[in-house]
């Protein structure tokens, strides 16, 4: 990935406002969900996909379950340089999928520093349970796997556009 100095590509208003609004709108379909299947507790479905409320003290997939402080440290730290990365790239597509990383990361994060059993404790709530796929996820989940693997598309293919332009001249 490319990091640039202030004249930055995303240094734009609208481009920070859009990546604004991925974030929150990331984060508010999370916490909206999490509340829905926290208020219904509904255990729904029996195919593909079915709704299954697990709190998860761990990281993904219940990775350090025993040690939540741990995992809160991690998951700030993980924000802090998906929001650097976002701000800094050059690319306003990597900026976006890293947008959807960080909104995902203030999801989980908001569960670990406000829900029970208390600040940097907390459990986060998943609740998507695919049949055939060991453990339950959320929309943040979803958000931080599918942001990190398109902004890694998207960086691969931004490299291989500025290699191809210098080959190009040449052929003229």
């Amino acid at each position: 990935m490319t990091v640039v100095p202030v004249n930055s590509a995303v240094r734009g208003r609208a481009v920070r406002w859009a990546m604004l609004s991925t974030t929150a709108v990331v984060l508010t379909a999370d916490q909206i969900t999490k509340s829905l299947v926290l208020r219904l507790h509904p255990a729904a479905g029996a195919g593909l996909v079915s709704v299954r409320l697990v709190r998860n003290t761990g990281a993904s997939g219940g990775i350090a379950a025993g040690y939540p402080v741990l995992v809160t440290l991690a998951a700030i730290a993980i924000a802090a340089l998906a929001g650097t990365l976002a701000i800094r790239t050059r690319s306003r597509a990597v900026a976006f999928c890293l947008a959807a990383v960080l909104g995902g990361a203030l999801g989980n994060l908001s569960d670990r520093l406000l829900r029970a059993p208390g600040l940097g404790r907390g459990a986060v709530v998943d609740w998507i349970h695919v049949a055939g796929r060991g453990g339950s996820f959320n929309i943040s989940d979803v958000a931080i796997q599918l942001g990190a693997i398109a902004a890694v598309v998207a960086m691969f293919a931004a490299d291989r556009a500025r290699v191809r332009r210098p080959d190009e001249s040449w052929s003229k």
